[in-house]
């Protein structure tokens, strides 16, 4: 019967399934033999030894047994029996994350009693059969490393394809894929930069195992173009083991100089601490486990050390501000006495960071065929943040904060943000019979990031000095950007995976589904907002300069942009053991995506306009697209014996974009909410005068200056109160996405030989090779930009062409539509020594050369932007190759660890790049006439200039600028070409972090128990000397590399150019970088551990 459910279930998971999901377990497989001869009937006894977790699996007619679903790490115990022979039991066997170790078991006859032989596992990685490139990281690993961050993307740099947080061959960590468990952690909506929860969604403390995968030619892997991170989480064993922990850094425990120059701030309140527990251990000995781990990190701190002044006397350096306490006070009472609003302390400014992390886990043996794990995991990180600097609507923003010398605000004036992540995942693990198993995985992730407020209702009013010189004098109210401002982000994830061993094959069949939802609510100046000129005419009712509202149309109090699509996939793969010697994995995936386009409404206005023919419809997502993804791998012991490897393969690897480039179609599709925007001039045009708003803020029947009264008033001056599809209108710019857009998707090639030394210690040598060549890319397209063909071109060297002033099509609005082009291609090369000399020692010394061409990043979150960052030479729709802009090209790591017999442990990694920071040579204006000061340098050759090819506007220009040439590698080197965007590097940089750790053993009845203090101290050779371990920028003074500026065209057509002041022999490309940052920093530990 229990069968017959099984077989049933996953039946019905064949019509469901992940398209992210990743791999959670391990598997084992091998050979018996006697005297060469494969031995059928063997029987394969497998125990998980901390949890008593059995495994049990008998050789097939080819001698070969395999075991699916197994719980990562280790230690497990095999013991192979068969009648007429010897049993062998081998120990010690750790398992890894996603692979699958091979054990050849060779047994001798017995012609005695019976006898049992025990070995124990070599340490050599090849026993394990890995095709492409991956780095597995234990938690052994994690907590020796040092780390002050503790968070897990400060362990991707250990990937010989890392570095750089989530970052892996140049790609953008945005892209990257993050899974706990197999559920989504990753940055979805992607308007920052960070992992969710604030960066670090789950403690380190928790993970049992961390996965790299730059390229594992496995189809059950995908959702990622340069690389992914899988996590597991521990799990409880048959021994009640504990920890509590403190960490502790503040702001004496890190420098403060960069070459001896004092670094202001350095020595500000800057303190964090993190108080954790673990406790795991059984329910039920051998059949119920329970995990669980918490963390509070608190970080307090005060939002700003401004404060008003009680004479009117500004002075900087005493943080005292030119507004007056009396002014602060006037307001205050002012709007408390009129409107009953409370704006908070003008003397306390708190903004205290909490985060808060609870994971708890329990493990099910049902039985030894069935085993179930079930995790949820919370995260939410909260942190106080004063108000904008200056950003408004309406009218020409103030120079001057709106928190410093000039102004001051009020404590109800800061935002919240609140960023919280809800995980469960749901794991059911099947051998049904010795050879069919299958693997059930539901997860589900809720991400959201929220801004909020200690105000009550009440809009957001600025108030000027007086003086008529856009001087900024003081703020009050809710904080004109947070009202209704959330993005939230919520993904189900199920998979249903069948695997079937015969002979030498492992086929896997696997189903997955996704279905995600994203959205985006943004309402700036939603309560409202008001600006006035001086404060008596705050309080005496006189006209505002600018009023502003944000509403729904339809009533709607909380509009958002939101994106909904279903991802479905089908995969197969069969893992051939050809021979003893030679596996061959070879399989096809198959991912479509459907979009629901019941979020959208098409504006009539928008799709009427004629783009060369084409047309924009907000309404509509793209066309559902099928990818395929077929892969094939391989994996040749080449002697036999494990000592030398040949592996690679190659396949297509289909990725993720920020979902942020979505929703950008219906916030700017003008459907969604109506931003109004007063002053003078706007106000004549439609008929009233400011003095509309004159006698003191717009209130409702109770006196109170709501949303409701302000929209309601704006109604009565004629701005609209709903809108319709057929209507529609025309907004300042457009963004959109091609109907035929498809995700990103990358065919890589990689191949790798690893050898183990003939010494009598683990001691490795990996040489690998990855080439990656673009399928589909993601670019942006401006439709309304004419093509460039025709266009009038200059004479001389640098004869790019000039763009009318009629570039684009009469009466159309840009329109920046996401669009894939098929060019980009990159090549790592990779060479990594590992050795374990002793027990008590291990040693990893990785160099990695990388390239990667693209057109482009797609880096911030507005289409514009991603749009035009790219220096070009025909405009931002003609984009050239160039090197990627997060490529690290060279990186060199080595990590030793350590421990001794006197409890001592220790840790050190020295890493040494370039790159990183990547500029681009470009001209200080316009020259192309396209609107975007972002054009490429060309680099002319001395005789061009002799000849006049390449002309300046004085001698001294011409002298500077070559002599600049001359003296600077890449622009010597280039001559006679453009500067290719983002390809001058930053210089090497080198640093060393290290860990130190001291364990006093306490006995505590029958236990040993620990105590374990320690310090992780990063960048060690600042502290000794303040000018080492400094990276360095681009000088400002070459204003980010624009270092040539446009003047002119003669009368026989050439362009002229001068050169900017800065720009000498003398100036120095690259500076240091002054900031804390750059500085050691360190923190200190105390873990208090029992089993």
């Amino acid at each position: 019967m229990q069968k017959r459910l099984l077989f049933l279930l996953a039946f019905l998971m064949t019509a469901i399934s992940s398209a992210m999901a990743q791999v959670t377990t391990s598997s084992m497989s091998g050979t018996v033999v006697a005297e060469g001869e494969e031995i059928i009937g063997a029987t394969v006894d497998v125990v998980h030894t901390p949890s008593g977790t059995h495994y049990r699996a008998v050789t097939n007619e080819k001698g070969v047994y395999t075991i699916n679903g197994m719980r990562v790490g280790g230690p497990y115990q095999v013991t192979v029996k068969c009648i007429g022979f010897s049993d062998k039991t081998v120990g010690g066997i750790n398992l890894q994350l996603g692979e699958t170790y091979n054990l050849k078991t060779n047994l001798s006859e017995s012609v005695k009693e019976m006898q049992e032989v025990t070995v124990s596992a070599k340490g050599s990685k090849f026993s394990y059969e890995q095709t492409g490139a991956s780095t597995n990281i234990s938690n052994e690993q994690m907590l020796a490393m040092p780390t002050v961050s503790r968070s897990v993307t400060d362990f991707t740099r250990l990937s010989p394809y890392g570095g750089n947080g989530m970052t892996f061959q140049g790609s953008d960590g945005r892209t990257a894929n993050f899974t706990v468990d197999g559920a989504n952690f990753n940055n979805n909506f992607g308007l920052s930069s960070s992992l969710p929860g604030g960066g670090n969604p789950i403690s380190m403390e928790a993970i049992e195992e961390l996965q790299v995968v730059i390229s594992p030619f496995d189809v059950r892997q995908t959702g990622f173009i340069g690389g992914a991170l899988n996590a597991i989480t521990k799990s409880g064993t048959n021994t009640f083991k504990g920890q509590a922990y403190i960490y502790h850094q503040n702001e004496n425990m890190r420098g403060d100089a960069v070459e001896s120059e004092f670094i202001s701030g350095s020595r500000d309140k800057d303190r964090t601490t993190t108080y954790g527990f673990s406790l795991g251990g059984p329910i039920i000995k051998n059949k119920l486990f329970f995990f669980v781990n918490g963390e509070l990190v608190k970080s307090p701190g005060t939002g700003t050390p401004w404060r008003a002044s009680e004479d009117g006397v500004g002075d900087a350096e005493a943080y005292k501000s030119y507004t007056t306490v009396a002014d602060m006070q006037r307001v205050q009472e002012h709007v408390a006495q009129k409107y009953g609003y409370n704006t908070g302390s003008y003397t306390k400014f708190p903004s205290d960071a909490d985060t808060k992390k609870l994971l708890a886990k329990i493990t099910w043996n049902i039985n030894d065929k069935n085993r179930l794990d079930v995790r949820y995991n919370y995260t939410t990180n909260s942190s106080w943040t004063m108000p904008n600097a200056s950003s408004m609507d309406g009218g020409t923003r103030s120079a001057f904060s709106r928190v410093g010398l000039y102004s001051m605000s009020f404590a109800n004036s800061m935002y919240s943000l609140e960023k919280n992540v809800h995980s469960f995942s749901v794991d059911l693990n099947t051998r049904i019979n010795n050879k069919l198993s299958n693997q059930m995985l539901a997860t589900f992730s809720k991400i959201d990031d929220l801004r909020g407020s200690n105000s009550s209702e009440f809009p957001f009013i600025d108030i000027q000095d007086g003086t008529g010189t856009n001087t900024q004098y003081m703020s009050l109210g809710y904080e004109l950007f947070t009202y209704n401002n959330a993005v939230h982000n919520n993904i189900f994830n199920i998979k249903d995976e069948l695997i079937y061993s015969v002979g030498r094959h492992k086929i896997t069949v696997g189903v997955n589904f996704e279905h995600q939802m994203a959205d985006n609510q943004y309402m700036r100046n939603g309560t409202g907002y008001y600006r006035y000129s001086s404060v008596d005419d705050f309080i005496n009712g006189a006209a505002p300069e600018v009023v502003c509202l944000t509403y729904g149309y339809g009533g709607e109090t909380e509009p958002a942009a939101r994106v909904t699509f279903n991802k479905a996939g089908i995969y197969a793969q069969d893992e051939w053991n050809a021979t003893q010697r030679f596996k061959l994995t070879y399989g096809l995936r198959l991912d479509g995506l459907f979009f629901v386009n019941s979020d959208l409404m098409t504006n009539q206005a928008i799709y009427d306009l004629d783009y060369n023919g084409r047309h924009i419809d907000t309404g509509k997502w793209p066309k559902a697209q099928i990818t395929a993804s077929p892969r094939i791998g391989f994996n040749w012991d080449i002697l036999g014996n494990k000592t030398l490897k040949l592996r690679g393969g190659t396949g297509l690897f289909a990725g993720r974009l920020p979902l942020v480039f979505f929703t950008n179609m219906p916030t700017n599709s003008g459907m969604v909410q109506y931003q109004a925007q007063i002053n003078s001039k706007n106000a004549s045009e439609r008929g009233f005068t400011m003095n509309e708003f004159a006698g003191g803020l717009v209130t409702d029947q109770n006196g109170k200056p709501t949303i409701a009264a302000l929209k309601e008033k704006l109604i009565g001056l004629g701005y609209p109160e709903n809108i319709t599809p057929e209507q529609g209108t025309v907004p300042s710019s457009i963004s959109a996405v091609d109907s035929k857009f498809k995700m990103p998707q990358v065919w890589k090639t990689s191949l790798a030989v690893d050898y183990q030394l003939p010494v009598d210690f683990p001691f490795t040598v990996t040489a690998e090779g990855i080439v990656n060549k673009v399928v589909n890319d993601v670019t942006i397209s401006d439709w309304s930009m004419t093509d460039t063909k025709g266009y009038t071109r200059w004479n001389g060297a640098d004869s790019r062409p000039i763009y009318p002033e009629t570039f684009r099509a009469p009466g159309n609005k840009q329109a920046f539509v996401l669009e894939n082009t098929h060019k980009g291609y990159g090549w790592s090369a990779n060479l990594t020594v590992k050795m374990r000399p002793w027990d008590f020692m291990s040693f990893m010394a990785s160099y990695t050369h990388s390239v990667k061409k693209e057109l482009t990043s797609m880096p911030g979150s507005n289409a514009e932007s991603a749009f035009t960052y790219v220096p070009t030479i025909s405009g931002p729709n003609n984009i050239n190759l160039h090197n990627a802009i997060n490529t690290t090209p060279d990186r060199f790591i080595a990590t030793l660890t350590g421990h001794d017999k006197s409890n001592n442990h220790y840790s050190l990694i020295y890493e040494t790049w370039r790159g990183g920071y990547n500029y681009s040579y470009m001209l200080q204006n316009d020259m192309n006439g396209d609107g975007y000061a972002y054009d490429a340098l060309y680099i002319p050759t001395d005789k061009q200039v002799q000849d006049g090819e390449f002309r300046f506007a004085s001698e001294d220009d011409k002298t500077r600028f070559m002599d600049y040439v001359h003296g600077n590698s890449y622009l010597k080197n280039h001559q006679g070409e453009y500067a290719e965007a983002y390809s001058l590097y930053s210089p090497w940089v080198h640093r060393v972090d290290i860990s130190y750790k001291h364990d006093f053993k306490i006995k505590a009845r029958k236990s040993m128990n620990t105590l374990q203090l320690g310090f992780d101290l990063k960048n060690l050779l600042n502290l000794f000397n303040s000018s080492w371990g400094v990276s360095k920028y681009m000088n400002s003074k070459l204003n980010e590399g624009r270092i040539l500026k446009y003047e002119r065209t003669d009368a026989e057509g050439y362009p002229v150019f001068s050169t900017p002041t800065a720009v000498s022999k003398d100036i120095k490309t690259f500076v240091p970088n002054h900031s804390v940052g750059q500085c050691w920093y360190m923190s200190i530990g105390v873990k208090y551990m029992f089993n």
